[in-house]
């Protein structure tokens, strides 16, 4: 019942089948859906859509090396619920925006909720790996469907080469039923009997959100698995946070040009800015922007 719930911590199980021939990623979001859905408000589709961004995105994370690595990935499909971007860290962060939460439409003809309908599947799925140092990598992959797992499915046959199969899945109610994601990839050396093993079982994950309702993690992994020598080899906890801060919106008014700030201290003599992320609003005075702007003059000046 509903205690169950309370005690489903968001993670993350990594582990390899056959000694390494496959690698798998199985997350539960459950908790993290229900979190995002509350700060933005947002409707069953886009929860939905949120709730399978989060589990991709917290997956790709889980991939990076180092703590200053962050993935961004960003579907742009020119949907009426806008773009929805996640960024999540090796250390099993991850925050997630879209840009109209409220957008609500009929649910499609086999009874789900039509997430690619909200997102638009004209467009592209943009990823961007950003290390500590140096220049981001940035691939792209226009959408397949815009219902996110077969978008991501696409991304990594494409930019990494690797045979993947990608299962993301939210089920809404009152609140948020489960959700989730699988990723299961081939190696180099994976063996035609596994290829075709999990072939067969693909029906199986693509209801994951269903399986997450009944089972647990473990679970889910012991039952579609079974003999296929599944070896957890991690488990790492989730948890959705934002690591905005003044400092941060400093930089990106600055960013928006002294014409643009100078409008803001005329006009209202201040400015309130939002995190798109979590929500919380920033106010700086008239005074606090004549401040900001000085001190920019005073970098730049010693720039040259």
């Amino acid at each position: 019942g509903i205690n169950d719930m309370e005690q489903k911590k968001s993670r993350m199980l990594r582990l390899t089948l056959m000694g390494g021939q496959a690698r798998v990623f199985i997350c539960d979001t459950t908790e993290l859906a229900q979190q995002a859905r509350d700060i933005h408000n947002a409707s069953n589709t886009c929860s939905a859509a949120m709730g399978r961004m989060l589990a991709a995105t917290a997956i790709m994370g889980a991939n990076l090396k180092s703590e200053g690595d962050r993935i961004t990935a960003t579907i742009n499909g020119g949907g009426p619920a806008g773009p929805i971007c996640a960024i999540a860290g090796p250390d099993g962060t991850v925050k997630v925006t879209i840009e109209h939460p409220e957008v609500e439409l009929p649910l499609k003809e086999n009874g789900k909720l039509n997430v690619g309908g909200a997102l638009g599947k004209d467009g592209q799925l943009t990823v961007m790996r950003s290390f500590g140092f140096g220049e981001p990598y940035v691939g792209r992959v226009a959408l397949v469907s815009g219902e996110i797992a077969e978008d991501f499915a696409m991304y990594y046959l494409e930019s990494e080469q690797t045979p993947s199969l990608c299962a993301l899945g939210t089920l809404v109610g009152e609140n948020i039923i489960s959700s989730g994601g699988i990723l299961i990839q081939a190696m180099p050396d994976c063996s035609e009997e596994l290829l075709d093993a999990l072939e067969i079982r693909a029906e199986l994950f693509s209801s994951i959100s269903q399986l997450l309702s009944e089972m647990t993690l473990e679970e889910i992994v012991e039952g579609c698995f079974r003999g296929l020598n599944p070896e957890i080899l991690e488990e790492m906890p989730l948890r959705l946070q934002c690591d905005c801060s003044r400092e941060y919106i400093e930089r990106v008014l600055l960013s928006m040009g002294e014409n643009e700030i100078r409008d803001m201290i005329e006009k209202q003599n201040g400015c309130e800015v939002e995190c798109h992320f979590c929500r919380k609003h920033y106010r700086f005075s008239g005074e606090e922007l004549e401040a900001l702007l000085a001190q920019a003059h005073k970098e730049n000046d010693g720039d040259e």
